[in-house]
C-alpha cells in the first residue's frame, strides 16, 4: 500500500540553506566591493575612506601590530569569526556531509588540489626572476565560495544543482588548503608559551565537548580566549577560528541544519548570516578598494598583477577541468551527474574567483612592501572579474544535460 506524503513535513537541507545563503551573500559582497571601489576614487570621498581604515582605535593586544586600527579589527578578529564558520563547514562535511565518504571526497579534493597547485605554477611561472614577488604564490590558488555561488545563483537553473554541489565541495577543501597554507607558510615567527596558552585553551574546549557541554556560550568564551593567545602567538589569529570550530561538538543529522542537541548545527546555523551579510561584505568594503589614478592597461601586464590574474584565470581553470576529464578517463571518478563538460568548464572557471580569500592572503604575502599593496588588488579584482564573466557567460550559453531533479539533489546533500 502506497503511503500518502502529501501532508509529511518536508525536511530542510543544510546543504539547501547554505546554498541561498551563499547565493545572497555573493551579491551583497558584490555590491560591497563596487561601493569600495567608487569610495576609493571618488573626489573628496577617498581620502575619509582610507582615513577610516587606518584609524588607530587602541587597544595594543601585541606588540608586534601596535595599536589595533580599524582595519585590524575587520581583519583580524571580525574575520576569525568567518573562520569560524569556515572551520564548522569543514568539520561537518567530513563528519556529516558530502565529504563524510571517499567515494563523495575523491574527486573534490583532487580538483582542489590541482585548481590551488597550477595557479601557483602560473603565478611563479609569471614572476620568475624576481625574488621579491616569489612570496604571493598562494595568492591566486583560493577560490572565493561566496562570489561564486552568487554568480551561479544569477544563472537560476542553467546551472544543475550537480554543479552546485561539486564547487561548493570543492572550494570547502579549498578552504582546508588556504587555511593550512595561512598557517604554515605565513607565520614567520613564534611565541612558544602564547602558543601553548593557545594549545591548552583548546584542551579545555575538548574535555568540554567529551563531558557532554551543549551550550554554545562556554564555547564562544574560550573560543574568544584563544583568538587572544593565537594573536599574541604570531600564527595569524584568525586561524584561531577554524582551531576553536574543530573543537565544537557534532551529532550527525542529516537535513537538520539547526538541531538543538548538536553544538555544530546550531552556531553554523546561527552565524552563516552574520558572516554572509556583513562579516564578509565588510571584509570586501575595507579591502577591495584601490585608487586607479594612474592606472592604465600597461598596469595589467607587470609581473605581479598579471600573476595573479592569470593564475586565477588560466591556473584554476587548468587545475580543475584537466583534473575531472583526467579523473573520469582514467576511471578514477565520474564527473559531476547532469553536467556537459561545456558546464563543468563554465565552473572551472568561476573557481577562479578568489576575492575574499585571495585577498586575505594578499595582505599577508608582503607585510613589509605596502607599495605592493595596490597591484595585488588589481591583480586580484581583474582575475576574479575575468573568471566570473567568462564563467558566466559558458554557463550562459551551455545547454542544459537532461532533465535534472535539483530539489531531490540538494535534499540528498
Amino acid at each position: 500500500m502506497q503511503q500518502d506524503t502529501r501532508h509529511r513535513p518536508r525536511v530542510r537541507s543544510a546543504l539547501r540553506e547554505f546554498l541561498k545563503g551563499e547565493a545572497a551573500g555573493g551579491i551583497v559582497l558584490m555590491a560591497a566591493a563596487a561601493a569600495a571601489m567608487i569610495a576609493a576614487n571618488l573626489p573628496g570621498l577617498a581620502e575619509e575612506y582610507f582615513h577610516l581604515l587606518h584609524l588607530e582605535t587602541g587597544p595594543v593586544i601585541s606588540p608586534k601590530y601596535g595599536p589595533m586600527t580599524v582595519h585590524l579589527w575587520i581583519n583580524d578578529a571580525a574575520m576569525a569569526l568567518f573562520f569560524l564558520l569556515v572551520g564548522l563547514e569543514i568539520k561537518r562535511e567530513f563528519v556529516d556531509g558530502r565529504l563524510a565518504s571517499w567515494e563523495h571526497r575523491r574527486l573534490p579534493v583532487v580538483a582542489a588540489a590541482a585548481g590551488m597547485l597550477f595557479p601557483a605554477l602560473v603565478y611563479l611561472a609569471i614572476t620568475a626572476g624576481m625574488p621579491g614577488l616569489t612570496n604571493g604564490w598562494a595568492i591566486p590558488a583560493a577560490t572565493d565560495i561566496a562570489f561564486a555561488i552568487g554568480v551561479l545563483a544569477l544563472l537560476g537553473k542553467r546551472a544543475p544543482a550537480s554543479l552546485k554541489l561539486f564547487l561548493t565541495t570543492v572550494a570547502i577543501v579549498d578552504d582546508m588548503g588556504a587555511v593550512a597554507i595561512i598557517a604554515l607558510a605565513y607565520t614567520a615567527s613564534i611565541n612558544s608559551l602564547a602558543l601553548g596558552l593557545a594549545a591548552l585553551v583548546m584542551a579545555v574546549m575538548y574535555v568540554m565537548g567529551r563531558s557532554g557541554v551543549t551550550k554554545l556560550w562556554p564555547y564562544l568564551l574560550m573560543a574568544a580566549v584563544l583568538w587572544y593567545f593565537v594573536f599574541l602567538s604570531g600564527v595569524h589569529a584568525t586561524i584561531a577560528g577554524v582551531a576553536a570550530a574543530m573543537m565544537i561538538p557534532i551529532r550527525k543529522t542529516p537535513g537538520a541544519p539547526d538541531a538543538e542537541d548538536s553544538p555544530l548545527h546550531r552556531l553554523e546555523h546561527a552565524l552563516h548570516p552574520w558572516s554572509a551579510f556583513l562579516i564578509v561584505p565588510l571584509f570586501g568594503f575595507a579591502n577591495a578598494g584601490v585608487s586607479l589614478a594612474g592606472v592604465t592597461p600597461a598596469t595589467l601586464l607587470e609581473p605581479l598583477p598579471l600573476g595573479i590574474a592569470a593564475g586565477l584565470l588560466l591556473g584554476k581553470q587548468i587545475g580543475i577541468f584537466g583534473c575531472i576529464w583526467a579523473a573520469e578517463k582514467a576511471g578514477f571518478a565520474p564527473r559531476p551527474g547532469n553536467a556537459g563538460w561545456a558546464q563543468i568548464y563554465g565552473v572551472a572557471l568561476l573557481a577562479g574567483i578568489g576575492f575574499t580569500m585571495s585577498l586575505f592572503i594578499g595582505g599577508l604575502a608582503f607585510p613589509y612592501q605596502p607599495e605592493l599593496a595596490d597591484s595585488v588588488k588589481i591583480g586580484v579584482l581583474a582575475g576574479s572579474l575575468l573568471s566570473a564573466v567568462a564563467g558566466f557567460l559558458v554557463l550562459r550559453l551551455a545547454a542544459r544535460r537532461g532533465d535534472t531533479n535539483d530539489e531531490a539533489e540538494l535534499d540528498a546533500g
